[in-house]
């Protein structure tokens, strides 16, 4: 068995970091990635969760907007039934559900300050999965599904599932997404 001397360890040790730290440079080219709407950031997802659930425990009520906002990224102050006209000229908007997007719903004399959500999912073309807070009084809901009813198939009315496996029978009007920056 062959034993080398510390000075020879610390010599090789030395040659080892010097190539692992050159092979880094060299390997490491940054790379722009595209601009893509179709990801749910699971830190904003569990940042949100946090914010709700330490405002719970506080005895404050929760509410669809600032957890829309911190879920999804999208900078937008004011009632959910503005964020649809705010987010003209700084957010793209459409009606094509993409994981990420906020979907800004309408107001109606029942949802008289609209409601706000981030898709988390994209099931079918008439099928989608949210993340919001305040559908069912100060409760943040994960994962609900979300049905097009509308006659166009352009997700301008919706139906919600108010719990866990039940959806609701009201129909909702949507004015779009509104896509993260």
């Amino acid at each position: 068995m062959t034993f080398l001397s510390a000075s020879a360890v610390l010599r090789r040790l030395g040659l080892l970091c010097a190539a692992l730290a050159l092979s880094a440079c060299v390997s490491q080219i940054p790379v722009e990635e595209p601009l893509s709407y179709d990801s749910l950031d699971p830190a904003r997802q569990e940042m949100a969760l946090l914010e709700a659930k330490t405002k719970q425990s506080k005895g404050q009520r929760v509410w669809c907007v600032p957890f829309a906002r911190t879920a999804s990224g999208v900078e937008i102050k004011g009632d959910a039934k503005t964020w649809w006209k705010s987010a003209a000229g700084s957010y793209a908007r459409g009606d094509e559900p993409r994981v990420g997007a906020v979907m800004a719903f309408a107001a109606t004399r029942k949802m008289s300050r609209g409601h706000v959500a981030v898709v988390s999912e994209v099931v079918s073309d008439r099928e989608i999965r949210i993340n919001h807070a305040n559908w069912v009084r100060n409760k943040v809901q994960m994962n609900m599904t979300v049905i097009d009813i509308s006659a166009k198939n352009d997700w301008s009315s919706v139906r919600v599932e108010r719990n866990a496996g039940e959806m609701g029978t009201g129909s909702y009007p949507v004015s779009g997404f509104i896509y993260p920056n």
